[in-house]
């Protein structure tokens, strides 16, 4: 009979691609992976792996098996959960995705509040992307994750968390006051500094700027150009040396304001922002601990409102 431990090698080989990698991912020897995969072949009747020096491929059938396979891990983690979360919510372990233009600015506010409310939890972070936390939450690599909504996978639901304006970040010698506001077709978008490709923030600001710059060529014609930084830290110091002007979100600039080099101007109604939700799968049974969380994050934001937003 296969095994949800075979399943679970299988999967590590599919990730990995090799048996000394996935062994360690598994924590277990590399001969007792490659027997229960030779076992699960036996099994199965069927070739699952094609061994190579140094590496491994997954035949077409084993690749079948190893993306059937995950539905299984992913509903035998959800049983136990079930299980075991049931009686009190936020025990135990839980972990959770957070994308990097968020974490660095909210989890400083939400870790001591859990700490402090919801002991018995042990949670477990991963910053990343928000493409590759949306994967990882739909495999049941991870439990749930806060990022920009819609998360764009049909296959997770979503809790809206906070709604998180954007702000325009300018040298602090830029002639205009604090108290102005600023018009995105003020915006001179051959000086914008954004994130690199891959961050949802990127995506978020280039597609508030497209309105303007398509009114822009309308008009006579502008060229863009933009700069990609990795963190949000790096844009502010790009900007603070001068080298342009970014758009940042406000839950960012209430930290990143302690730079005196930079200054923060409001950009006129209707302000461009996004909505911060917990993101999960339909199926998980843990909705009480993710609504639990959701209402630790709203207080550590200090309860700002939020806005209906689907999850897909």
């Amino acid at each position: 009979m296969v095994t949800l431990r075979q399943l679970r090698y299988l999967s590590a080989l599919a990730r990995f691609g090799h048996f000394g990698r996935a062994a360690e991912a598994c924590a277990v020897t590399q001969p007792a992976l490659s027997m229960q995969i030779a076992d699960l072949e036996r099994t199965l009747g069927v070739k699952v792996v094609e061994r190579r020096p140094g590496e491994v491929f997954l035949t077409e059938i084993g690749r079948e098996i190893a993306r059937r396979g995950e539905d299984l891990l992913t509903a035998s983690r959800d049983l136990v959960d079930f299980a075991r979360h049931r009686a009190q919510p936020l025990t135990g372990r839980l972990t959770l995705g957070v994308i990097p233009s968020l974490a660095p600015y909210l989890l400083p506010k939400l870790l001591p509040l859990l700490q402090q409310r919801y002991p018995e939890l042990r949670l477990e972070l991963r910053e990343s992307q928000t493409r590759q936390l949306v994967t990882e939450v739909g495999s049941g690599a991870l439990d749930a994750a806060l990022l920009a909504l819609p998360a764009g996978n049909r296959e997770l639901d979503a809790i809206t968390l906070f709604d998180d304006e954007f702000l325009l970040a300018v040298p602090a010698d830029d002639p205009r006051p604090e108290t102005a506001t600023v018009a995105v077709d003020e915006i001179d978008q051959s000086r914008l500094i954004l994130l690199e490709d891959g961050h949802c923030l990127r995506d978020q600001a280039l597609a508030f700027c497209a309105t303007a710059r398509n009114r822009a060529i309308a008009i006579g014609g502008t060229s863009t150009t933009t700069f990609g930084a990795s963190s949000l830290t790096t844009v502010i110091q790009m900007v603070a040396g001068g080298y342009g002007v970014t758009l940042i979100p406000q839950i960012a600039a209430e930290i990143e304001r302690r730079d005196t080099r930079v200054k923060f101007l409001r950009l006129r109604r209707p302000q461009p922002g996004r909505t911060i939700g917990l993101a999960f799968r339909k199926t998980s049974p843990r909705r009480q601990d993710f609504e639990a969380l959701g209402e630790v994050v709203r207080e550590g934001v200090g309860g700002r409102s939020s806005m209906a937003q689907p999850a897909a």
